[in-house]
């Protein structure tokens, strides 16, 4: 259908703060004495280094013989056990990096001393993740974002990309979960992606991309998981962190409005204090970070030509105006009951007002005659709160944890929109109003168990969830709304999963394998008067298996191979029954007969590391079954576009990801990522039921698309730092369609005064002006071009400061 010759070009990207990660590992164990096995209390343990005995930690076994020692690094020691009345013990330890902590089991000793056999555990330097499966990134070091939300901190990570919508895309697919701090909150974690674009990523201390998750999560999400962690402090006594942005945005136009319409935004403002507070005291530690978030932009200026196969032709342009105005906060306590138990409580609080003005002019061809204006005026409060309860009990084996947590989530959607259709004859004024309150309970059990050579992991999560929609149209004179449509819809989704892990590692070789089983029951129940759509559902019970082997080739070679079964269940979003206005003749409709898309993958990963950077590669192929599509269709007498999400059968994404980091001297380091990846849909048939049916079929397509990545840092005398970003998006395929080529450059510059405690910040976002959105679309008797001009060139400067 489309060309497949990949247009890659140039590509100039930047060194994405990776961390290098070493991570501390606890090792414990029980003594007793080998004849009577009574646990040996006050037994001296110690590890020392191989190469010259010198003391690296030590400890004593309590009364019960148990003994346990922290903060070691991965690699090989020799462990020396002493006692009065017993002969010294000399083993030699091999110190692996995939589990915090490792269980050295029951080591005996004797009066008439034997030396116990070698206890080896494997191990090897970190560099990207041991196991290769995520990726972690911290935001203080994102210089050229600095300022900016969490949406606009991950375009500089590698293999994530935003669409025009704001909804994040990971190695091409959109179908991604994000949780906050572990957890799916209504802010991002059920399909509602928006909400990042209002967290300042001043909030956020690290983000973690995890490309092949283990059945330990949640099995939605076949592209993966992204998970933002918040900040959080455990020093003794008040400290904290107060800081503030200003900004503008939109300094020039891109491109000029059409006759007769409001003046698009320009020299938009932005502003954003924030604070965060931590007080610990012997066994309680209570925190809060909060942010007011002031926003204008020019949110979309889409310019399209559409063409019909009765030769009409339209040109139109969708100007919005946006001002957003978001509070947040996180706040919780955690408390320490006893050694070996501890509860938290926190909550995250999300009000977002959204308010937008736009114009939609409607010409012919030549820009002689406008056939109509369309203005809308929107309304919209997006109120969320998730809270959290969290106990945990720490056996006396290190490391060996339960967890129980519930977490509730509720989120209220509340829009109102003013149209005002502007016809040579006639004006006529519509409004609608929709309201849905979004209401998830979790209930999770977590069981970890260390062993010698790695861990078991187990649990068991149920989760409710019920959103209520209802939805009300009010007509005026000759109005397009489909009053027909109005009334209420109710989703209900009930989820109890079981699932089990076991991570093994000796020598040179790993595996962890396990085992996620669902149930999964949802009803969608739908106003018996609709004009079209009846009350659905769906229901299955199905695995979701996960392995990854890992082999050790040599010292800092390292290959692993990955696979995993996902599935993307339909978000409530994709099959509401309201069309969605936000232009007249182009519509936005549900589908209650969409089903889950079902996914296997299975990826390649090799990972090399070097005294001053690291090379890491992944080649990864899915199979995606009822891959999930909207398609845009017509219906006979009408010119309005409805689009409908469908389930279109098979499609394939094959890909190779490509990070390179290197530390070229102490002023100058860089990062690259590069991702091309090959994307096939098979031959499909559909048919929109919305308003009238409607069928559509494709032939196979193929493309060839990528991204890349550059990254510089430099770090000149006095403190001061100075970033580049590059990120070039090439062409790809969309919904009956591709996507043109994109670029943009960010840059960031900041400065640390004030003996280390604070930092003056200045960047901005596509300093070039370069990033615009081009689409063409064909369907069943038209088709259409577009360029969204929207705002993304921005300028900020700001200040912070550690207490």
């Amino acid at each position: 259908m489309f060309g497949s010759k990949p247009q890659l070009g140039v590509f100039f990207f930047l060194p994405m703060f990776l961390f290098a990660q070493n991570p501390k590992i606890t090792i414990s164990g029980l003594l007793k004495d080998a004849g009577t096995k009574a646990p040996l209390s006050f037994v001296n343990v110690v590890f020392k280094s191989p190469q010259d005995s010198s003391l690296v930690a030590g400890t004593i076994s309590n009364e019960e013989g148990r003994f346990s020692v922290a903060e070691l690094s991965s690699g090989t020691y020799v462990l020396e056990l002493s006692l009065i009345g017993y002969r010294r013990s000399i083993q030699k330890v091999e110190v692996g990096k995939l589990s915090a902590f490792l269980d050295l089991g029951i080591l005996e000793l004797q009066e008439d001393a034997i030396q116990l056999g070698e206890i080896v555990v494997s191990g090897q330097q970190d560099e990207v993740n041991s196991r290769m499966d995520k990726k972690t990134f911290s935001l203080s070091d994102n210089l050229s974002q600095s300022g900016g939300s969490v949406l606009q901190a991950m375009k500089n990570l590698p293999g994530i990309t935003t669409d025009n919508d704001g909804k994040v895309q990971l190695r091409g697919s959109d179908k991604v979960t994000i949780l906050i701090d572990g957890k799916q909150t209504a802010l991002t974690g059920f399909g509602n992606q928006k909400g990042l674009d209002n967290i300042p990523a001043s909030a956020i201390e690290k983000i973690e991309i995890i490309n092949n998750p283990s059945s330990k999560y949640d099995a939605n999400g076949n592209a993966g998981i992204i998970n933002i962690i918040y900040k959080k402090n455990q020093e003794e006594g008040w400290n904290g962190k107060i800081g503030v942005m200003t900004g503008l945005g939109a300094l020039w136009p891109k491109a000029e409005s059409l006759p007769g319409i409001r003046t698009q935004y320009q020299a938009t403002p932005k502003f954003n204090p924030s604070v965060a507070l931590n007080h610990r005291r012997k066994k309680l530690n209570t925190f809060l970070q909060s942010d007011w978030l002031l926003d204008k932009t020019l949110n979309r200026n889409e310019f399209t030509t559409r063409f019909y196969e009765d030769g009409d032709v339209v040109r139109q342009q969708v100007q919005r105006n946006r001002t957003t105005t978001n509070i947040a906060a996180k706040a919780g306590v955690d408390y320490a009951i006893s050694a070996n138990d501890a509860l938290t409580f926190s909550g995250l609080y999300s009000n977002e007002h959204v308010l937008d003005d736009g114009d939609i002019p409607y010409f012919n061809q030549d820009l002689s005659e406008r056939r109509r204006l369309w203005q809308f005026h929107e309304d919209e409060y997006n109120t969320a709160f998730t809270g959290s309860a969290v106990y945990q009990h720490k056996f006396k084996q290190a490391g060996h944890l339960l967890n129980l947590s519930f977490n509730y989530t509720f989120h209220r959607e509340d829009e109102k929109y003013f149209l005002t259709n502007i016809n040579p004859t006639f004006t006529g004024r519509d409004t609608f109003k929709l309201i849905a309150d979004e209401n998830v309970s979790d209930l999770n059990l977590d069981y970890i168990k260390p062993l010698k050579h790695g861990r078991v992991e187990a649990g068991f999560k149920f989760r409710r969830r019920y959103i209520p929609t209802d939805m009300r149209f009010f007509p005026g004179i000759n109005s397009p709304l489909d009053t027909n449509a109005a009334g209420w819809a109710n989703y209900g989704e009930t989820i109890p999963a079981l699932y089990g892990n076991y991570i093994y590692e000796r020598h040179n070789f790993e595996v962890e394998a396990g085992l996620r089983v669902e149930y999964v029951q949802l009803k969608y129940t739908v106003n018996p008067e609709h004009n079209t759509y009846k009350s659905d559902g769906y229901n299955y019970t199905q695995p979701f298996p996960s392995v990854r082997l890992s082999y050790n080739l040599k010292a800092n070679h390292k290959l692993s191979l990955f696979y995993n079964r996902r599935v993307d269940r339909p978000d409530e979003g994709d099959i509401r029954i309201f069309p969605k206005y936000d232009e007249p003749e182009i519509l936005k409709v549900g589908n209650p007969a969409l089903k889950p898309q079902f996914t296997n993958t299975i990826e390649l990963g090799y990972r090399t590391s070097w005294a001053k950077g690291y090379w890491y590669s992944a080649l990864y192929h899915r199979i995606v079954d009822g891959t999930k599509i909207r398609i845009g269709t017509i219906v006979p007498g009408s010119n309005i576009i409805y689009n409908i999400y469908q389930n279109a059968g098979l499609s394939y994404n094959t890909g190779l990801e490509w990070i390179v980091q290197q530390s070229v001297n102490k002023w100058f380091s860089f990062n690259a990522n590069l991702n091309v990846y090959r994307n096939v849909i098979d031959a499909f048939t559909v048919e929109n039921r919305y308003p009238l049916p409607s069928v559509f079929s494709a032939a196979k397509t193929t493309y060839t698309a990528g991204n890349a990545k550059l990254n510089l840092t430099f770090k000149f005398p006095k403190q001061l730092d100075l970033q580049v970003t590059s990120i070039y998006l090439a062409p790809d395929i969309i919904p009956q369609g591709k996507i043109a080529a994109r670029f943009s450059v960010n840059l960031g510059l900041k400065k640390t005064i004030q003996d280390g405690k604070g930092e003056l910040f200045l960047n901005g976002s596509d300093v070039l002006n370069t990033l615009r959105i081009q689409k063409t679309i064909t369907g069943s008797g038209f088709s259409y071009t577009t360029t969204d001009y929207y705002e993304t060139q921005a300028f900020r400067v700001g200040y912070s400061w550690k207490f």
